[in-house]
């Protein structure tokens, strides 16, 4: 103390003390006025001393809370959405995935996107399996949180703020995102059938998490006069929510709503469609639109205590909402849903919120279910019948330790399942779970200040409750979001997998550094021929091709065109920018036929040259079999045959071909010919380059995404036989140069310039708030060397729109002139195929003291 004070610190500490006490006081003081508020409702004695201990738990939690706003006021954070302290390190994603990749060994395959799989996913991003390949196979690219969905239907959270973007986690996890959905499952093969006419996809171990689906089985008939929305799956019910947002909020006609389920799910959905559509309507009840509460139980949410029971019966009643206990629905005639018991009541809008049940196609797999059809599975989540499948989350069904379908068993799964996972394979035991058989349940009434917890004997209300609700979600979701962990990859010499996975998979990791060059590299003969033979019936043939891969030889042969046609030949060829083989595949054959289609041109075959990295023979065989079965799906649907090709092996996946084409001598389109007065024509927007750019560092929105990646698998086919048919002055198609760079092509092949209107220029979503990001392809700063051939007006180049067509495309689209009397005919021909193209600009006569390239913005 006496050198403290010698130093002038005494005041300082004291002060320090002072102010760290008056904190405690101030803090301690809320509480105790929340547990005094509680302590005096009246309860018989062993009610009222399980209530008040369930109230102390609960009210550490606001501590806790309470703590963390403090210091993110001291540190001068005030808004709340980025209070949360936690450090944004979706800039420091990248340096993990550039590590050296690791041969793979065993492949998980995770069907679903739910709350255990997203947990999952996040810890193999932070500590990955060395030597395991990740695949996600997800319905919808955005899924939701199911404890924050009631306050986005009530208007309080956005769509971003509710959802995890599979995308983005995905590239954390370094896993391969599949958009599509399971529809079946060959256990004894290691097979996950899918959706969408793709080929089956091979695993060595399985999660599943795909939760429940809609069980409208008790609804009966129904004559069309309601419509029917059902809660489940929760992954839809956002769009579907906003349907019924369209046909209720412009309503002048009375409207009646009604919600079957009386569950705290079915409870909270009412409450927050009544809030949300009251503000929507402008505040006011008009009296329009009525809303009413069916359940088949005789009293509200069963599962809880009566105190809860009450407060939520009462909240019902002060909102005038019409409640009908011991009613079961039968159907829906006239306008009316009827009931089992006799009666019915008015209904315009039916939400079906009761318990859902389990996909149907889950019948068909062999795996043990329960008598509602969920997985069974045992305390480790590993499905009776197959250790190396797992089930998670509301389709599975713990036989041991039964438990109501709530989404917080499904994030209380999360951390057993990802060390199950990790002991699995690598030979560890797996740990046994046990789920909690009490819950916190915080249910929201639409309205922040109002929401109820329940856990056992306690049932109490309060403002507080929402703000502590909406802190606890928050935080989680920042995890997933904002939050993402960084950590860098450790690598054990060798991996565990591998020691498991046998003397094959030692071998590969031991020589994983000194892999061969040469035609050492090639994949290995029996590989090729599984995977071929694989490939064999989505092959296609070409009547020109004489020897293919029919009878393979060490040449295809191709029979010479008819007097007056020619051939055309070229190729393409770059490495992967997305995880999932089977889209890619079907990207790089429309890419590489687009030269073919710009011509007008008829393809004849393909030469394919295949690049996989190196893994043991099943993970080569199944990635180089995806990758060429979306290649085969989009050669054959342009009559192209693939007669042969080269495969290696390389540190990442990539794929070319060698495309030979045939056209009438007369009828080829050139990049060359343009006059002034012609239109450019458009067929694709532009974009995929800082779109790619931005998912490689994790700053897109799945919907960019999915966008780009729409465009890409779109083929030019169609467009270049319309463009010829009504004898396009011009054409070429929009790849890496940028649509700068090939319409500046365009100009010096043509007596002509061109003047394009920015604004006129399709975009892909995402692709302006890439360039405001500063987000651009590693290409763009060599397309903007041609910027000494444009002229535009500073107010143009100031434009993110203006950086935009120096943007190198991926399968972009083509880009055609077109003598401006037959536009209109063009441009019908193109919708009528279902091409959104657009005009952009016109050829202009040549103007030797200016930019062949004129920009305008209107």
């Amino acid at each position: 103390a006496i050198r403290l004070a010698s130093a002038g610190m005494l005041p300082v500490l004291a002060g320090a003390v002072m102010a760290a006490a008056a904190r405690w006081v101030r803090l301690h003081a809320v509480l105790f006025r929340l547990q005094l508020r509680y302590a005096l409702q009246r309860a018989p004695a062993g009610e009222w001393l399980a209530t008040q201990r369930e109230v102390w738990q609960l009210l550490a939690l606001e501590a806790a809370h309470l703590r963390e706003l403090d210091e993110c006021a001291r540190a001068g954070i005030t808004d709340f959405t980025a209070s949360l302290p936690h450090v944004d390190t979706m800039s420091k994603m990248r340096p993990a995935m550039m590590a050296a990749p690791v041969p793979a060994i065993k492949h998980i395959v995770f069907v679903g996107g739910g709350h255990s799989h997203a947990f999952v996913l996040k810890m193999l991003g932070m500590r990955p399996i060395p030597g395991v390949q990740i695949t996600l196979v997800a319905r919808e690219t955005m899924t939701p949180y199911s404890g924050m969905l009631p306050g986005h239907i009530a208007g309080l959270y956005t769509f971003e703020q509710c959802h995890i973007d599979l995308i983005r986690l995905a590239r954390f996890a370094g896993a391969t995102i599949i958009h599509a959905s399971a529809v079946g499952l060959d256990a004894p093969a290691g097979l996950v059938h899918l959706s969408d006419g793709r080929p089956p996809l091979r695993y060595d171990v399985l999660s599943i998490d795909i939760g429940s689906t809609p069980s409208l089985q008790d609804v009966g008939h129904t004559d069309g006069s309601a419509a029917i929305t059902p809660v489940k799956p929760i992954d839809t019910f956002s769009i579907s929510w906003q349907r019924i947002l369209d046909r209720v909020v412009p309503s002048k006609s009375p409207v009646y709503i009604v919600v079957v389920g009386g569950g705290a799910g079915g409870i909270e959905l009412v409450l927050s469609m009544q809030a949300r559509i009251r503000k929507e309507r402008g505040g006011v009840d008009d009296g329009l639109v009525k809303f009413c509460l069916v359940s088949r139980t005789d009293v509200v949410l069963p599962n809880h205590n009566a105190r809860t029971r009450e407060i939520l019966t009462r909240i019902l009643f002060e909102r005038g909402i019409r409640v009908e206990l011991g009613r079961t629905a039968v159907g829906i005639t006239a306008g009316q849903l009827v009931f089992a018991e006799g009666g019915g009541v008015p209904v315009t809008e039916c939400v079906w919120c009761t318990q859902a049940g389990a996909a149907p196609w889950l019948r068909e797999t062999g795996l043990e279910l329960d008598k509602d059809g969920f997985i069974a599975v045992r305390q480790t989540l590993q499905t009776t019948r197959h250790d190396n499948i797992f089930a998670c989350g509301d389709v599975a069904s713990m036989v041991a330790c039964p438990r109501p379908k709530a989404g917080v068993f499904a994030v209380r799964q999360g951390p057993p399942l990802a060390a199950n996972l990790r002991a699995l394979v690598s030979g560890s035991p797996l740990i046994e779970y046990e789920p909690q058989t009490l819950f916190l349940g915080l249910i929201t009434t639409g309205d922040p200040a109002s929401c109820v917890a329940s856990r056992g004997a306690m049932g109490i209300e309060g403002e507080w409750l929402f703000a502590l609700k909406d802190w606890i979600d928050r935080k989680w979701m920042s995890g997933y979001t904002t939050a993402l962990p960084f950590m860098a990859p450790t690598v054990e010499e060798p991996p565990a997998a591998a020691r498991v996975a046998g003397p094959q998979a030692l071998a590969l990791f031991q020589h994983k550094g000194m892999r061969c060059a040469g035609c050492g590299a090639k994949v290995g003969a029996s590989v090729l021929s599984k995977a071929m033979a694989r490939l064999r019936p989505l092959l296609s043939g070409h009547p020109a091709v004489l020897v293919g891969l029919d009878a393979p030889d060490d040449c295809a042969v191709v029979d010479v065109p008819a007097p007056g046609r020619v051939l055309l030949q070229t190729v393409d060829f770059f490495r992967s920018f997305w995880a999932d083989p089977y889209v890619f595949g079907q990207i790089a054959a429309n890419h590489a036929l687009s030269d073919i289609h710009a011509k007008g041109a008829d393809p004849i075959s393909a030469l394919a040259i295949a690049v996989v990295p190196p893994a043991v023979e099943d993970i080569v065989e199944e990635t180089l079999f995806q990758m060429m079965a979306g290649a085969c799906k989009v050669l054959q649907a342009a009559g192209c045959a693939l007669v042969g090709g080269h495969s290696g092996e390389g540190s990442e996946i990539s794929l070319g071909f060698a495309i030979t084409g045939s056209a009438d001598r007369a009828s080829i389109m050139h990049k060359g010919g343009m006059a002034p007065g012609d239109d450019i024509i458009l067929t694709k927007p532009i974009g995929t380059g800082v779109v790619l750019a931005a998912e490689m560092r994790g700053a897109a929105q799945a919907a960019w995404v999915e966008g780009a990646i729409a465009a890409m698998l779109v083929s030019n086919q169609a467009a270049g036989r319309i463009f010829a048919a009504h004898g396009a002055s011009a054409c070429t198609d929009v790849t890496g140069f940028g649509l700068a760079g090939h319409l500046s092509e365009m100009t010096r092949q043509s007596a002509a310039g061109a003047r394009i209107t920015l604004s006129h220029v399709p975009l892909l979503p995402g692709a302006r708030e890439c360039v405001a990001a500063g987000i651009f392809s590693s290409l763009q700063p060599a397309n903007t060397r041609l910027r000494h051939a444009v002229d535009a007006p500073a107010e143009c180049r100031a434009r993110p729109e203006y950086a935009l067509l120096f943007d190198p495309q991926t399968s972009g689209g083509l880009l055609a002139a077109m003598p401006a009397d037959r536009t209109p005919g063009v441009l019908r021909a193109l919708a009528d195929a279902g091409i959104a193209a657009a005009v952009i600009g016109r050829a202009v006569a040549i103007d030797k003291e200016a930019a062949p390239l004129q920009v305008v913005w209107s």
